[in-house]
């Protein structure tokens, strides 16, 4: 049986002294909300290890810390190893023997079989700890695309790791200060790709890597990445085939639960076909959640409900929604602290509130968090084709239509707008570098404005963007351009809230699409059977052409976040105006003045859409009242209503 979603932490003290056990508990409580059906310690000597569990399958039977047959390897664990029955009758048969039914054990004896490989045989969503005490050896670990967080603290005397930051906060000797370098990486980004983290001292364990600590070595060994070679000897026909199969595959796969499961339905491709797939394999109505938003043309831009109720009574789903106002960005507080680090991404905010919906009766959702990354389901996706395109224009219409681009009004809460929103990009990078022109239509703040409004300058700067274009080789435009999305914003943005929003509620969020065969398979598939003659998702689509009606995959992209920009012009512009205001910059110390009031202006006045600028700001200030300023979220949450009001 499966195991649970958890928050794992603990120590290993590398200069051989005795690890204080009691300083797990602090670390487990700030926790609390991973897991708050159970805990479990374990210490041997210098290390000590920790986890809080929420039961999910092998309810009785599934306590950690786990450990081996002669109680020589010990482990906790957080995430589901969806392959583990396969994995475990094959260990069975080389004579290993289990002590419980849960999936996680399987980490344990396929480690003992296999050594450091064994992490290539888990198929799963996952972040682990596991202590060797034979060779006083400490492993840890995080599944391939980086569903799962891992922190880690190496201060030359200890190693520690927890599966959210603010619980290494509680060490002595810790405290939370501002990583400047990573700072600048959030400003251009809208978050802080790993290795870093917004916190001084604690980095982020990378995706698909295992970090082993032995006799005073550190080393840090990645085991996958996402494939670069492109087939092109397969027939668009076989390539479909085989994608739909491999996703109602990762769908079945993911559905084996002990407790209540359900699914986020937005209405949309992706999540249409996981519910699509739950039908079929289910015994009983899948239990849907959507949601909504109340007030006018901006909120209903946003609204997936029409869509959701569509898809929900094809399938004959037990179908919930929840409706949101503006308000909602009370939260703000509470879920940034969830968080750990700031984010410029309002589906924080959606994903938290469609979650505490879903827990109210499930324990587990399947969500369509990947679609979009895996098979070119954004519209930035477009700009190479249409750049083609472009480019066979003359010179002097090329240069006309280029300057009209600086008069484009911007915004992103109408059609109209948001079209024009999109072409202004288009049009201002097409002057651009292939991997330029990408950056500008992913980052926040230009680097250039990044650099400018920073006071701080005795810093290194970091380049995670040109990095991961740098690990991808593949000759495809499209798939390097995926490959890079897989290797920063997919884990250290959406996945990141992902997780940390559903397990704020203690629920367990799965993500059927990111399974990595599923990855694989997308990474070997050209460009052309992706996206056909403008058309997003061209072989997914085609893969569900009997399965989905024709307009739902034929409707356009909506992103999965809130109307904050117009929130931003409206109910929510006196505390944008209070906490970016000069006199709370300047005591911030962070950033010149200047920059930052001409943004807001720019915004309001439709001149420039500076949503996520102004969303990376107001957050990273929220951040800072809490974690800096040691202020609690309900305080500060309280301050922002009395502005507001």
């Amino acid at each position: 049986m499966h195991e649970a979603m958890c928050g794992i932490y603990g120590i290993l003290e590398l200069t051989g002294a005795r690890a204080r056990a009691d300083l797990l508990t602090a670390m487990g409580r700030l926790t609390l909300h991973r897991g708050p059906d159970d805990e479990g310690i374990y210490a041997d000597g210098p290390c000590a290890i920790g986890v809080r569990r929420l039961a999910v399958i092998d309810l009785a039977g599934g306590h950690q810390p786990l450990s081996n047959e002669d109680g020589t390897l010990w482990l906790v664990a957080n995430g589901e190893i969806y392959n583990f029955r396969e994995l475990r009758k094959d260990l069975e048969a080389r004579g290993h023997q289990f002590k419980t039914h849960s999936d996680c054990e399987t980490i344990i004896h396929l480690y003992a079989q296999y050594g450091d490989d064994f992490v290539r045989y888990l198929n799963g969503m996952f972040g682990f700890a596991l202590w060797d005490a034979t060779r006083k050896r400490l492993l840890l670990g995080r599944d391939r695309l980086g569903v799962k967080p891992m922190y880690v603290l190496n201060d030359g005397k200890r190693v520690a790791f927890a599966s959210e930051a603010k619980a290494l906060l509680t060490l002595p000797g810790v405290s939370a200060n501002i990583d400047m370098a990573a700072l600048d990486s959030y400003l251009t980004l809208g978050y802080v790709p790993a290795p870093q983290s917004i916190f001084a001292g604690i980095e982020k364990l990378p995706p698909a890597t295992l970090l082993v600590v032995e006799a005073g070595r550190v080393v840090r060994r990645r085991y996958w990445s996402v494939p670069n070679d492109v087939d092109r000897s397969v027939p668009e026909k076989a390539w479909v085939e085989q994608l739909r199969l491999r996703l109602e595959e990762s769908v079945r796969m993911q559905m084996v639960s002990d407790v209540p499961i359900g699914a986020f339905l937005s209405g949309g491709v992706d999540s249409s076909a996981v519910v699509a797939f739950m039908a079929a394999h289910s015994e009983r109505p899948v239990k849907t959640y959507a949601i909504g938003f109340e007030g006018g043309k901006a909120e209903a831009f946003y609204s997936e409900l029409t869509n959701a109720r569509r898809v929900a009574a094809l399938f004959g789903t037990e179908h919930r929604e929840i409706m949101v106002r503006s308000d909602i960005a009370r939260l703000l507080p509470q879920l940034l602290w969830h968080m750990d680090e700031p984010l410029a991404d309002s589906a924080l905010l959606t994903t938290y509130v469609v979650s505490d919906l879903a827990r109210r009766e499930v324990t587990v959702v399947l969500s369509g968090v990947g679609g979009d990354e895996l098979f070119g389901g954004y519209r930035r996706y477009l700009g190479n084709y249409y750049g083609a395109h472009f480019d066979r224009l003359p010179a002097w219409v090329r240069w006309g239509v280029a300057a009209l681009g600086e008069w484009m009004p911007s915004d992103r809460h109408s059609p109209a707008l948001d079209f024009s929103r999109l072409a202004k990009g288009f049009l201002s990078s097409l002057a651009l570098p292939f991997e330029e022109r990408y950056r500008a239509y992913v980052q926040v703040f230009s680097r250039d404005v990044a650099e400018a409004m920073l006071k701080a300058t005795s810093f290194r700067r970091s380049d995670a963007f040109k990095e991961a274009f740098q690990q991808t080789t593949s000759e495809d435009s499209l798939n390097r351009i995926l490959s890079v999305d897989a290797q920063t914003q997919l884990p250290e943005d959406i996945l990141l809230l992902t997780d940390k929003m559903s397990m704020a509620v203690s629920l367990e969020c799965r993500v059927p699409l990111l399974d990595h065969e599923l990855v694989e398979l997308a990474a070997r598939m050209p460009e052309a059977t992706k996206i056909r003659r403008g058309r997003l998702k061209h072989a997914m689509k085609a893969a569900l052409a009997d399965l989905l009606p024709a307009d739902v995959l034929a409707q356009r992209k909506r992103g999965f976040g809130a109307p904050i920009g117009a929130w931003l012009k409206g109910g929510l512009a006196p505390i944008v105006r209070s906490l970016l205001s000069d006199a709370a910059v300047r005591a911030r110390g962070l950033f010149r003045c200047e920059p930052i009031r001409e943004l807001i202006d720019a915004h309001q006045a439709n001149r420039i859409d500076g949503t996520d600028r102004l969303l990376a700001l107001l957050n990273l200030e929220i951040w800072c009242r809490i974690f800096l300023d040691a202020r609690t979220p309900s305080d500060v949450a309280d301050e922002l209503a009395v502005v507001k009001a």
